[in-house]
C-alpha cells in the first residue's frame, strides 16, 4: 500500500537531504494524515522511537499516546532506565509487563527470521490491547528508517533480513493506519532531527537496539537463563568500552549456542562461549570492526569469566559489513 510519506521520496533522491527541511515536510504530512485522530507509538527509548515521539508530539500534540512494552528482551536495567528518562515528559506514557508473553511465543524458536516476524507480530497484539483500553486510538506509529526500508527489499533491494517493523507486520494490524514519519532518515539523520527537537544527548547518542531486542543476541533458542547471562556480560563489555574512551558506533555482546570447557576455582566448568562486537560506520549500511588494543580486551574477558561465571570463553568478532552484518542475527 502506498504511504502518504511516499511524497518525502523526491527528498531522499535529491542528494544531501535538509533535515530541517524535511521536519517540516513531514509536520504538514502527520497532521494531514491523523486529522482529528489519535496515534499508538511503541517507546522503546531508543534513538528512532524517541525521535519519533518527540516529532509527533510536536506535530499532534495531545494525541500521542506512547507505551513502552517491557518484552524481557531489553539489556541489563533498561527498562527503569526508559521510564525514568521520561517521567513528567508531556507523554501518555504506558508501560507493559510482557516478558513471560515474548517468551511463550519464542519457546523452541532457533531461527532468526522466525524470531523477528514472532517478536513483530507480538509486538502488533500487544498494542491492539492496550489501545483497546484507550479512546478514539486510530493510527500506529512506528520509528522505521530507511536501512530498514532497504534491507527489507525495497526499492527493488534484495533482501538482507526482514526488520519486524518492515517484513514482520501481520496483515491485520487492527489500525487505519501506519505512521512511519522517519522511514526517509538515515541514522545520523535521525541524531540531526533529535538534536533539532531538542531532545537530551542521552536519548540522540544511545546507540542502535534492534526491535526484536537481545533475542537476536541470543543465538539458538531464546531462555531467560541465557538473557540474563547475556544481559550481565553485555553490561560489562558496554561499560569498560565507555570508560575506555574508544570510538566505536555500535558494540554489544552476542552469547552463541556454543558451550566451551573452561576452568574455574580449578576446577573443570562447562559454559557458554560469549562474542563481543564494536564496529565503525557512517551510515549503518556500511561497517568496519573496532580494532580494540589487547590490553583492553583482556581486562573485559577477565572481568566477564570472573563475574559471568556461566561464561567460559570470549572472542572477538573482526567481521565487516559485508560481508556480515553488524548484528548476528
Amino acid at each position: 500500500m502506498k504511504s502518504i510519506y511516499d511524497s518525502l521520496r523526491s527528498l531522499r533522491v535529491s542528494g544531501v537531504l535538509d533535515v530541517g527541511e524535511y521536519e517540516s515536510r513531514v509536520i504538514s504530512l502527520i497532521k494531514e494524515q491523523i486529522g482529528n485522530g489519535q496515534v499508538l507509538l511503541g517507546l522503546s527509548g531508543g534513538v528512532d522511537s524517541s525521535v519519533c515521539a518527540a516529532l509527533l508530539a510536536k506535530a499532534v500534540p495531545g494525541k500521542l499516546h506512547c507505551i513502552f512494552v517491557d518484552t524481557g528482551l531489553m539489556r541489563k536495567n533498561e527498562g527503569d532506565e526508559v521510564e525514568a528518562a521520561f517521567e513528567g515528559r508531556d507523554l501518555n506514557f504506558i508501560r507493559v509487563d510482557a516478558e513471560s508473553r515474548f517468551l511463550g511465543k519464542l519457546a523452541g524458536v532457533t531461527d532468526p527470521e522466525a524470531k523477528r516476524k514472532i517478536v513483530g507480530e507480538e509486538f502488533i497484539r500487544v498494542f491492539e490491547e492496550e489501545a483497546r483500553k484507550l479512546s478514539g486510538v486510530d493510527f500506529l506509529a512506528q520509528g522505521t528508517i530507511y536501512p530498514d526500508v532497504l534491507e527489507s527489499g525495497a526499492d527493488g533491494k534484495k533482501v538482507i533480513k526482514s526488520h519486524h517493523n518492515v517484513g514482520g507486520l501481520p496483515a491485520d494490524i487492527g489500525f487505519k493506519g501506519i505512521v512511519e514519519p522517519l522511514w526517509c532518515l538515515y541514522k545520523p539523520e535521525v541524531r540531526e532531527l533529535g538534536y533539532l527537537l531538542d531532545l537530551p544527548a542521552a536519548l540522540t547518542e544511545r546507540q542502535p537496539f534492534p526491535g526484536p531486542g537481545l533475542s537476536l543476541r541470543c543465538i539458538g533458542e531464546v531462555t531467560k537463563e541465557k538473557l540474563d547471562i547475556l544481559r550481565d556480560a553485555d553490561a560489562i563489555f558496554r561499560a569498560e568500552l565507555e570508560a575506555s574512551g574508544i570510538e566505536a558506533n555500535q558494540y554489544f555482546a552476542v552469547i552463541t549456542g556454543l558451550r566451551s570447557v573452561g576452568i574455574q576455582d580449578g576446577n573443570r566448568a562447562y559454559g557458554y562461549v560469549l562474542a563481543l562486537r564494536a564496529v565503525k560506520t557512517t551510515d549503518f549500511m556500511t561497517a568496519e570492526f573496532v580494532p580494540l588494543p589487547y590490553e583492553f580486551l583482556g581486562r573485559v574477558v577477565e572481568r566477564i569469566t570472573s563475574e559471568v561465571r556461566a561464561i567460559t570463553r570470549v572472542v572477538y568478532d573482526i567481521t565487516g559489513k559485508p560481508p556480515g552484518t553488524v548484528e548476528w542475527e
